[in-house]
């Protein structure tokens, strides 16, 4: 099923004070499916980070449009682009933005809150997404009491709460030591096997080639879309525990 699509989506940033106009994306054409893991590389200055800006709707394209389901985000008011942001969208962060105040529970109920779910509710789905990320023993722990991959795991699962149409992953294990790094993008694994659409931005090759799909960038346009060989022909890497969702 065909979960976003991009057709001839550019950003164009213009110089405050001057006449020079920037080419962040130059005329996008692409379409994202469920149950995929996208790669999207390339160097510095090449559009990763405007490219998510697009797909997380945390900006506005200049030209072409953006598809998020059957809904033309690119047409939203700055109302409806955030109410699409809380229900479709989910984000994970290199740097977990984690709420150091709240417990890991309370983190990952936090869109509900502002959505006004019960908290019965609230907590019976935080449970649910702690034991799907093996943290439920740490519910009532603050985010200085994990170690970055607990954190990192808790922020996956904060972006779950709403149960989007597409995960976007910003360097998710730039922070974190190789080992951990395994784990997170084990957690992924599991995700796409259970349709989830995860798009990830990395300057990492060895996140990259974990992907079904990279998309490599350069000056706004896209240079390389390949497809990867299928999991079944790739090393099976260990994974958390991780039920089903539902």
């Amino acid at each position: 099923m065909l979960i976003a699509s991009l057709r001839q989506l550019s950003k164009v940033y213009g110089k405050p004070g001057s006449q020079v106009r920037v080419h962040a994306l130059r005329g996008i054409d692409l379409d994202f499916v469920e149950g995929e893991s996208v790669a999207i590389c390339g160097q510095s200055g090449s559009g990763k980070s405007t490219m998510l800006n697009m797909l997380g709707c945390l900006d506005r394209p200049t030209g072409g449009s953006y598809f998020l389901g059957d809904i033309d985000v690119a047409q939203l008011d700055d109302d409806a682009l955030s109410e699409i942001r809380g229900q479709r969208i989910g984000f994970v962060f290199q740097n977990f933005n984690l709420i150091p105040q709240l417990t890991i529970e309370e983190n990952i109920e936090v869109p509900l809150f502002y959505q006004g779910v019960p908290p019965h509710l609230r907590r019976e789905k935080s449970e649910r997404l702690l034991s799907t990320v093996d943290l439920l023993d740490r519910r009532h722990h603050r985010p200085n009491e994990l170690s970055g991959g607990q954190q990192q795991r808790a922020a996956i699962a904060r972006s779950l709460i709403n149960d989007p149409l597409i995960l976007l992953a910003d360097e998710p294990t730039g922070n974190l030591d190789t080992a951990t790094g395994d784990l997170i993008l084990a957690v992924f694994d599991e995700l796409r096997s259970q349709g989830r659409t995860i798009i990830i931005v990395t300057h990492e090759s060895a996140v990259a080639d974990r992907c079904d799909r990279i998309i490599t960038l350069r000056d706004g346009g896209i240079i390389e879309d390949r497809r990867m060989p299928s999991a079944a022909s790739r090393p099976v890497s260990p994974k958390l525990p991780i039920p089903a969702a539902g």
